[in-house]
């Protein structure tokens, strides 16, 4: 025990000992009684478990045990890991930047068909008279039979095709007649189940931060946000966010430099500066809030924002100052964290609702309660407009899947934890990758990205080239495919799409060169013995179709080398196959067990790329080119050669 004076009274103050080592009641009340004995030893020495004494240091052990446990609930509720109470998971993981799924609503594939009439094609033969082909607005609304709304989610346009996206035309030939007077196209496109609903809020004075709820709970999406004035808010992940991504058509008048590629790049990326913009925040209620930012001035920004008039220069705290922090809710008034809402009025349209149920099963969405299909019919045959109208068909040849109901805490939890640790950012080359293929396919059609690291060559004094990779740098290796689903090089407005949206997400160090990958098509050969009892023309007709499925282009990705002997593999799982054994062929001289050819023909409507197949196979492995390459097997029907030699 330690004495000070105070030297204003003149009196001794006597400094006691505290123990902070006692939080459950036990130690508390011995902490206490041992601080009675130490500081009280004549005022109080009954510490009979029966005393009043007792009583009340008894009494403050248990206020004090009280007030430790939840002192350690509190701390305990700020650590994601340990939270238990439902609305500070909601906090953390949002301030983690993760949105809760409260609902994840079914995804189905649609197909849709219309009736148009057949006409000449002008080489003998019979074609679909697309003038007669018509749209499905994206937004119409279909119906399962089990009362299960979806959302067309983009326009069905029966006059185009896509590689992804394909139109499929079916002949249709009259009983008496032996030509089609008539064609069924279809088309398909994605569905999500749930409610659309559309929401207004009055605003009047401006109010920094403010914020609107959605009357529906388990908010899936929000589609669009407009006030009176027609303008658009942009949602953002948060406020200081200024810029947002936003779809343009590709017109002349909107982009004359990439318009003349609009038939395969029929929409553009820009990125806009905007200052109607909004965060959403999902209530532990399962509703939904809109927040908005700070701006409340009426005047423009220029006149507001920080300038060395209001900041740095303009104060008079010296040199030893220059290193101090500003925090931008200083200047407020500014838009800096967006524009609020005042005097308007907004109107929200969102999507609600998902579960388990909403996986319908397949051949089971036929009904189009609410959509809209129209046709251009100036100048068209009023009987066949109306034909074509009425022979709009929906149907789902698949079920629908991916509906679930709200996700768990413990869920919720790891989710976040992934997410924060991804931090929405380009890392790894399979970050890269994953984002080149989540670029929507009306921007462009990208369907095979690879990535390598930079390597730039310099040359000695000897005039040896060494190789030397570039750290800050990555070549990207792209191709797509054409309108008959061929491998071929990407246009220029794909690419510039793909280099505005990438930078949204790559590292500050990183640099991106987009470059084209080269395509090599190839050639199969191989001889098989068949099994006594089996057609050896529909044996060999199966292995034939093996091989186009093994090399699928879906299932190939650049610098894919080609094993021989899975190739062999496949060939031999084919019933009736006896044994597969190498081709007599000039092309194989070391007796390889299928033979890979170069197909390098530009009139023969190949590449034109000519690679060197035998010295690129080493071990029964045909390698790609150093410059990153992918084999295509672009005409299988004539490309597969294949023979029977034997039967045992």
């Amino acid at each position: 025990m330690a004495t000070n004076v105070d030297y204003n009274t003149n009196k001794k103050i006597v400094k006691k000992d505290v123990s902070y080592l006692g939080r459950d009641f036990g130690n508390i009340r011995q902490n206490l009684i041992e601080f009675s004995r130490t500081y009280f030893p004549n005022t109080y020495n009954d510490f009979n478990e029966a005393s009043p004494g007792m009583m009340f240091i008894e009494m403050a052990a248990y206020v004090g045990d009280v007030l430790n446990y939840y002192v350690d609930n509190q701390f305990k509720e700020t650590i994601l890991q340990h939270a238990e109470e439902r609305k500070n998971i909601f906090d953390i993981v949002q301030g983690y930047g993760y949105k809760p799924q409260l609902a994840v609503p079914a995804t189905v594939e649609l197909e849709f068909s219309q009736v148009v009439p057949a006409k000449d094609d002008g080489s003998g033969g019979f074609e679909p008279d697309l003038d007669y082909a018509g749209v499905v607005s994206g937004g119409g609304k279909v119906t399962s039979d089990t009362g299960i709304d979806f959302i067309l989610l983009d326009d069905i346009n029966f006059k185009t095709t896509s590689p992804l996206d394909s139109r499929r035309d079916e002949p249709l030939v009259p009983s008496s007649g032996t030509d089609p007077d008539q064609y069924r196209l279809f088309k398909k496109g994605l569905a999500k189940s749930g409610t659309e609903v559309e929401e207004t809020f009055s605003f009047s004075t401006a109010k920094k931060f403010d914020k609107l709820t959605l009357s529906n709970t388990k908010v899936t999406e929000i589609i669009s946000v407009t006030d009176s004035n027609n303008n658009t808010w942009y949602q953002v992940p948060f406020l200081a966010q200024d810029t947002v991504f936003e779809s343009i058509e590709n017109t002349s008048l909107n982009d004359p430099t990439y318009s003349d590629l609009k038939a395969d790049t029929p929409y553009m990326l820009r990125l806009i500066k905007t200052a109607r913009r909004y965060t959403t925040y999902c209530r532990s209620d399962n509703k939904m809030e809109l927040k908005f930012g700070s701006g409340v001035s009426d005047n423009a920004d220029e006149t507001l924002i920080p300038n060395p008039d209001n900041v740095g220069s303009a104060l008079s705290f010296g040199v030893s100052h220059l290193d101090t922090a500003f925090d931008p809710t200083n200047f407020m008034k500014t838009r800096t964290f967006g524009l609020a809402p005042s005097n308007t009025t907004l109107t929200v349209k969102y999507r609600y609702g998902g579960e388990v149920t909403h996986n319908v099963r397949s051949n089971s969405i036929k009904n189009g309660t609410n959509i809209t299909f129209t046709l251009q019919e100036s100048g068209l045959d009023t009987t066949n407009v109306q034909t074509s109208k009425d022979s709009l068909a929906i149907n789902n040849p698949f079920p629908a899947s991916g509906g679930s109901g709200e996700e768990s805490l413990i869920e919720m939890k790891e989710n976040a934890s992934a997410y924060f640790n991804a931090q929405n950012r380009a890392v790894t080359q399979a970050d890269y990758i994953t984002r080149v293929y989540s670029l929507p396919q009306k921007y462009g059609n990208i369907a095979k990205a690879y990535i390598v690291q930079d390597e730039q060559l310099q040359l000695s004094d000897d005039n040896t080239e060494t190789t030397i990779p570039n750290p800050l740098a990555l070549n990207m290796y792209l191709l797509g495919y054409d309108s008959s689903k061929y491998l071929t090089t990407l246009n220029e407005a794909v690419k510039q799409n793909l280099k505005l949206y990438l930078s949204q997400y790559r590292l500050v160090t990183d640099a991106i060169n987009l470059k084209d990958a080269w395509v090599v098509n190839i050639g199969i050969k191989f001889a098989i013995v068949t099994q006594r009892g089996f057609n050896k023309n529909e044996v060999l007709f199966k292995c034939i179709q093996r091989i186009r499925n093994h090399f699928n282009t879906d299932r190939w990705q650049i610098n894919q080398p080609i094993v021989l002997s899975d190739i062999a593999y496949q060939i031999s799982l084919v019933d009736g196959v006896a044994s597969v054994v190498p081709p007599e062929s000039e092309d194989n001289p070391e007796k390889q067990i299928v033979v890979v050819t170069n197909k390098a023909s530009a009139a023969s409507g190949y590449s034109g790329n000519v690679y060197d197949v035998a010295q690129a196979t080493k071990n029964g492995v045909v390698y790609p080119s150093k410059d990153p390459s992918m084999f295509e097997l672009k005409y299988p029907d004539t490309d597969i050669e294949g023979r029977v030699v034997g039967e045992m």
